[in-house]
């Protein structure tokens, strides 16, 4: 085989290139996500790792999209320009996913779908991919070249995507943390950018964004805590290390702060 090289190595979750594949661990959910991984494949949806496998260890084999991604990809959505890109990118793939109706059986990181008949999937709702940030986006120069880490990818209506991205974008952060860890120059203009990201994936309104990020918020603490209490990785450490009491901060601030995001 050819050297693996480390792409991350955490206690719960080591990850390895070979040659032009990566290696990750499988998960209780992985069916499910490979279902989704090969609709795209099979419309053409140039964004996504394809499913090559699983190899002798038992590690799931994804093919590896080459870029900058990580720390790299907050940089990238400071400008308009990015974020515009970064918006198209998130409705192009809803609108590749609209088609798929995945397997009876398979769950989802949520639980969802297990019990729901042949699809889980009602109206208006897709298969999101529950965790689309600009550190889960693979940059070559100027432009989005893939998506990364689909572990948390669930049956949701659209906007569940759309607002967990504002969050992260806007954002919905103080000027410090904007400053000091997001690569903004300067303090953002969060209404502008809450526009323009509703803009560029085609939303008619901005009406009821603002609410929508604060639920994903609010049910995001909940599933991190759900699955620490049923012992997954990372959650479990997370919440040892006090991460839910900084998911509520975040929480507190965008409601206290909603008139920064919030269109006129």
């Amino acid at each position: 085989m050819t050297e693996e090289r480390v792409l991350q190595d955490e206690p719960h979750r080591r990850v390895v290139r070979v040659g032009d594949t990566v290696r990750r661990p499988l998960h209780a959910w992985s069916p499910a996500v490979h279902a989704l991984l090969r609709h795209l494949e099979d419309v053409g949806f140039p964004y996504a790792p394809r499913v090559r496998g699983i190899d002798e260890e038992g590690r799931e084999v994804l093919t590896f999209l080459e870029g900058e991604s990580g720390p790299q990809g907050w940089a990238r959505v400071v400008d308009d320009a990015g974020l515009t890109a970064f918006a198209r990118l998130l409705r192009e793939y809803h609108d590749a996913v609209a088609g798929f109706r995945p397997p009876e059986g398979l769950s989802w990181s949520t639980g969802d779908g297990g019990e729901s008949g042949e699809s889980g999937l009602g109206d208006g709702v897709v298969v999101c991919h529950g965790d689309f940030g600009p550190w889960n986006v693979v940059w070559r120069g100027e432009r989005p070249v893939g998506i990364l880490d689909w572990d948390h990818a669930r049956p949701a209506p659209r906007l569940h995507d759309v607002a967990y991205a504002l969050e992260y974008v806007a954002p919905f952060r103080d000027d410090a943390e904007c400053l000091r860890w997001l690569r903004y120059p300067e303090p953002p203009d969060r209404r502008h950018r809450l526009e323009l990201f509703a803009t560029a994936y085609g939303l008619t309104s901005t009406d009821g964004l603002v609410d929508a990020v604060i639920d994903v918020q609010e049910n995001g603490t909940e599933h991190v805590r759900r699955l620490a209490e049923e012992g997954h990785q990372p959650q479990a450490a997370w919440v040892a290390d006090g991460h839910l009491d900084e998911l509520r901060r975040r929480v507190a601030w965008s409601r206290a702060n909603r008139h920064l995001v919030e269109p006129a």
